[in-house]
């Protein structure tokens, strides 16, 4: 349906494809991946022929229909929620508003918003009324750039199951590991300048990419030798008239494995965060933040009754839940952002609270620069170390110049992580942290989160993210409070979630799995032996992931192992090939230090296959 051929582009000197190919077939789920500036959204516009290749091919299927959904798009005129998402959907199709409107639902419109004038809603929303027009089209070539920045949970995850059953073909670019792992069969990455295609999920693709960087490592190192052997050949006999005619065939040999035959060193995985010790903030108190018997209500709608919850110095918590059940209030209660309507919030010794959304907000200044922003800190940096750390969050070259008056939305909440991690509070409360960041910088944040030394309570979608932080979970549902003093993995093993996605957004039901509500908790813990149990529950939950941990890291090195045995052998079967030539065994030949480096890599051979045996056999145990 799509052919990209031996296509070439370049900007302003900087080239972003050479000779890059790919075919996208009918029913394909592919992701395209790669670091930002690689040329994700440039493939987009090649393909949509808003820009051509300078050299190459993008041909389409004669009649096929391309639906583009870009990152950011804005109302135009009085047009309708509804009128955008029945826009060029065709006259003929009698069954178009009603397509239109289970698709608008699915997205969380209600039926009061179908007529409503898009002018008068969020870029969000306005981006869920135009994915909803593309599903109502259901063109034959879907590609989405970043679909779910603007989602909530439960809209995604009606979203990823809407594309699992979608008819046409998807090329999506997206920071999400979660979503790229339920829904494409392929990854695309940009590397090299060339499109290098996956089977599988993204987390194929990571163990994949692994295998063959290391593969073609091994590859490279065997020609940087053989250059050297022949380049040496070459030294020696270059003046010697009877070797001359071989020294100028080992030359043309030569030439070639640096030109045409050439093996490129893999690209040194990209780290998102150099080597930086971000700072920390003043130790709090043990108890950090308690709200007792607190009320909140939105007019008639109750929110919580007689909410009680406490946390303690170090915890780090993820608030999950179905969509409205108060997770981003609870949040604001305990960032006094929403003040408390009944009860009290009684933050703990030297606490210093941070609020996300709320820090981002009041901190930018407008005429401050990017790079003035972060120099402007309590906590000052050296230039160089800001423009490294602004970096990681997607701010490089001369962006670090532009003023926080003409950043976008997303700018403003990746400026607003960076101060923000410069000057940590000691209690740091997060709503959906890695929207509008990509893989990389979301690693930055990871990288910069588990060096923090306070108390995080979050909410996110990333399933990836929580993974990597979070150590406790609690649950909301219908005002109740459940938590779970282990990882996001004990929770899902308790919760009996049927997905780690669905898991976030499972309704009261998950709730009443668990015999012990928050306020019951905080009753019962003064109870003889409650906080043994509970302390007994987060040691077993800790000597879980400590164990899963383990077994990761024993898996890894038996891969790591079975690569290094693949490498030997390839090179023990060299060397065998060049004992069989002749020219080995002539006067100055190299028989004998062939011999050595065949029985070295025997040797070594034996010993890995003895402790790959080991470690594959504790594996199996």
């Amino acid at each position: 349906m799509l052919t990209v051929s031996q296509v070439s582009k370049s900007f302003g000197g900087r080239t972003l494809f050479r000779d890059a190919s790919l075919q996208v077939n009918r029913g394909d789920r592919i992701g395209l991946v790669g670091p930002n500036g690689a040329g994700k959204s440039t493939l987009f516009s090649l393909i949509l022929n808003v820009d051509s290749p300078d050299e190459g091919r993008v041909a389409i299927e004669r009649g096929a229909r391309i639906g583009f959904l870009p990152q950011e798009s804005q109302p135009l005129g009085d047009e309708t929620v509804m009128s955008i998402a029945t826009a060029h959907a065709g006259d003929e199709a009698w069954d178009v508003e009603p397509r239109a409107k289970k698709i608008l639902a699915g997205l969380a419109f209600r039926e009061s918003d179908f007529h409503r004038a898009a002018r008068t809603l969020s870029g969000g929303w306005v981006m869920r009324a135009h994915l909803a027009r593309l599903l109502v089209q259901e063109p034959d070539l879907l590609l989405l750039d970043e679909p779910t920045n603007h989602l909530d949970l439960e809209s995604l995850v009606w979203f990823q199951q809407h594309l699992r059953g979608y008819r046409g073909a998807i090329l999506v670019i997206s920071h999400d590991r979660e979503f790229l792992n339920q829904l494409v069969d392929s990854v695309v990455e940009i590397n090299h300048q060339r499109l290098v295609r996956y089977r599988g999920t993204w987390d194929d693709y990571v163990k994949e990419k692994v295998a063959r960087e290391e593969q073609q490592m091994a590859a490279y190192k065997n020609q940087q030798r053989e250059i050297e052997h022949l380049q040496d050949f070459v030294n020696r006999f270059r003046a010697k008239a009877s070797k001359a005619a071989q020294a100028q065939s080992k030359l043309k040999q030569i030439e070639r494995l640096k030109g045409e035959d050439r093996i490129e060193a893999p690209l040194a995985a990209e780290k998102a965060v150099a080597k930086f010790r971000f700072p920390q903030p003043a130790r709090s108190g043990s108890r950090v933040i308690t709200l007792k018997d607190v009320d909140h209500a939105y007019g008639d709608l109750t929110v919580y009754r007689g909410l009680n919850f406490e946390a303690e110095r170090g915890q780090r918590i993820v608030l999950v839940g179905p969509n409205g059940a108060g997770k981003s209030t609870l949040l604001k209660l305990l960032g006094g952002v929403l003040p408390v309507q009944a009860g009290e919030r009684a933050p703990g010794h030297n606490v210093k609270v941070g609020y996300f959304a709320q820090y981002r907000v009041e901190q930018l200044h407008p005429r401050h620069t990017v790079l003035e922003s972060v120099l402007d800190s309590p906590n000052p940096v050296g230039e160089q170390a800001a423009r490294t750390i602004l970096g990681s969050f997607l701010f490089r070259g001369d962006d670090v110049f532009k003023p926080v008056a003409v950043l976008s939305g997303g700018e403003k909440s990746r400026l607003a992580l960076v101060k923000l991690l410069l000057d940590p509070p000691n209690l740091l409360l997060m709503d959906e942290p890695t929207t509008h960041l990509d893989i990389g910088s979301i690693d930055a944040l990871i990288g910069a989160l588990e060096q923090f030394e306070g108390t995080l309570i979050f909410i996110s979608h990333d399933v990836h993210f929580i993974r990597a932080l979070a150590r406790n979970v609690l649950h909301i549902g219908a005002g109740k409070l459940t938590p779970y003093a282990g990882d996001y993995d004990y929770y899902l093993d308790k919760s009996g979630a049927t997905s780690a996605r669905a898991a976030l957004t499972s309704g009261d039901k998950l709730a009443n799995m668990q015999p012990v509500s928050e306020g019951e908790a905080r009753t019962e813990s003064s109870a003889p032996g409650m906080r043994e149990l509970r302390e007994q529950r987060r040691a077993e939950a800790e000597e879980r992931k400590a164990a899963a941990k383990a077994q990761r890291e024993l898996q890894k090195k038996v891969e790591q192992l079975e690569m290094r045995i693949m490498h030997l052998e390839g090179r023990q079967r060299e060397l065998s090939a060049e004992l069989e030539k002749p020219e080995a065994y002539e006067p100055g030949g190299s028989a004998m230090q062939l011999n050595r480096d065949l029985m070295a890599v025997q040797d070594e051979l034996e010993r890995t296959t003895a402790e790959w045996e080991t470690l594959a056999q504790s594996i199996k145990s």
